[in-house]
This record gives C-alpha cells, sequence and structure tokens, in this order.
C-alpha cells in the first residue's frame, strides 16, 4: 500500500489569520436624557407663552374697564408787564404772570399733583423759572375735575442776547405781544379705588403770544391755549 504523503509547504506557515480590531466605540448620549430636555423646554415655553397671553387679556380688559385719559392743560390767561434787557450789563428784568388750568377727563381715575416745575424761554433762551406746584400746595384732583395754578415769572437774570435777540424785544414791545415759550415738568400720580400708581413725569410745552401791558394797552387779551402733554 502506497503511504500517504502529505505535500509540501510552501513558505513558513504561522498560524490562522488574526481577525482585525474592533473598531472604538462612540459615545453616544443617551436618547432619554435629550427627550427629558426637550419636554422640560417645551413646558417651559407654554408656561411663558400662557403668562404672555393673561398679561395682554388683563391689560385689554383693565383698559375697556378703566379707560385711561391723559389729562389736558391749558393757559388760561397771561400778561407780562416788564421785560427790559441792558446791553451793558447783560441783565434782563422781567414780570409775567401765567394762569393755568388742568383738566382731569378720566371717570375712575383721580391724580395727585405732587410737584410742578415751569421753565420759561424767550427765542430759544431760558429767561426764568418758577414752582407752580410744590410740597406745601400740592392736592389731588378728583374725577372729571379742573383745577386752576398759576405762575409767577418775576426778577432778573444775567443772560447773553445777541443783537437779533435784544432788538427783538423792542419789536415786541411795539407790537404788544411776546411769543413766550413755557415748558413745565410735572410729578405726578394717579388713583383707582385704593391703589396708587408710582409717581409719573410728563412733560407740558405750551408755546404762546404773551400780551404786553402797560398804561397804553390795558385791555389787550389773551388767547386761551392748550398745550401739548409729553407722557
Amino acid at each position: 500500500m502506497a503511504d500517504n504523503k502529505q505535500p509540501n509547504l510552501n513558505g513558513a506557515y504561522y498560524g490562522p489569520a488574526i481577525p482585525p480590531a474592533e473598531p472604538p466605540r462612540r459615545y453616544r448620549p443617551d436618547r432619554s436624557r435629550r427627550s427629558c430636555f426637550c419636554c422640560l423646554f417645551s413646558v417651559f415655553w407654554k408656561i411663558l407663552l400662557a403668562l404672555i397671553v393673561l398679561v395682554v387679556i388683563a391689560g385689554v380688559i383693565f383698559y375697556l374697564v378703566v379707560q385711561p385719559r391723559i389729562f389736558k392743560f391749558y393757559v388760561n390767561d397771561a400778561e407780562i408787564t416788564q421785560f427790559d434787557y441792558n446791553t451793558n450789563t447783560t441783565q434782563l428784568r422781567y414780570n409775567m404772570v401765567l394762569n393755568f388750568t388742568a383738566h382731569n377727563p378720566n371717570k375712575k381715575l383721580s391724580i395727585y399733583y405732587d410737584k410742578v416745575l415751569a421753565k420759561a424761554f424767550f427765542m430759544d433762551t431760558q429767561f426764568a423759572s418758577a414752582d407752580v406746584i410744590t410740597f406745601m400746595n400740592s392736592f389731588r384732583q378728583y374725577k372729571k375735575q379742573s383745577n386752576a395754578m398759576s405762575g409767577v415769572f418775576s426778577g432778573q437774570q444775567n443772560i447773553f442776547l445777541d443783537y437779533s435777540r435784544y432788538s427783538q424785544i423792542s419789536d415786541d414791545k411795539n407790537s404788544r405781544s411776546f411769543d413766550i415759550y413755557v415748558k413745565l415738568y410735572f410729578r405726578m400720580r394717579f388713583r383707582l379705588g385704593d391703589l396708587i400708581t408710582r409717581t409719573y413725569k410728563p412733560k407740558v410745552k405750551c408755546d404762546l403770544k404773551v400780551p404786553f401791558i402797560n398804561g397804553t394797552n390795558a385791555f389787550t387779551s389773551f388767547t386761551p391755549t392748550k398745550c401739548d402733554i409729553d407722557f
């Protein structure tokens, strides 16, 4: 019987092939955590949106029920009895009186006038200021009510006026009327029932033609003027 001979091996034999190494596993975030975060964000956004809607609805209801309106302000009477400028000393002597009326048009809100300061300007130059309302004469204005105020601007002030400005004084005296711009600074509060709001600081602007009163035109009249309110 012939011997069973194995065939000759060509080259060296190093054993079975080594399988390739597995690639490193990538870290994957926990889907449950991400889902939980999205859920919390969605709930927060819905709550915030609901609060915004509630605030808007409450504001609309408040406006429809209370119907708040801006107060009205007028200059009823005004006169200048002195307005003299000395070009050598740059001193202006003046005497002006303004009578105001403040009207509260609200049916449910009353107004506290805590302080009112008025500043007077001639040709864009401030020449005087006066306290119209102070702590001593502050008051509460009730619903649908009008109240009188007055401002007295009297004294002297060193200010520089160029030729065009001080020559305008003579022209205004001849025409018996001064173009005066008055700006008033308010500190006021509103009251609804027992609720009193914070302090508001509106500004009121009045463009006036103030009569120059002397012995020859004692009966010159002033045209009542409504002022602009900047809340």
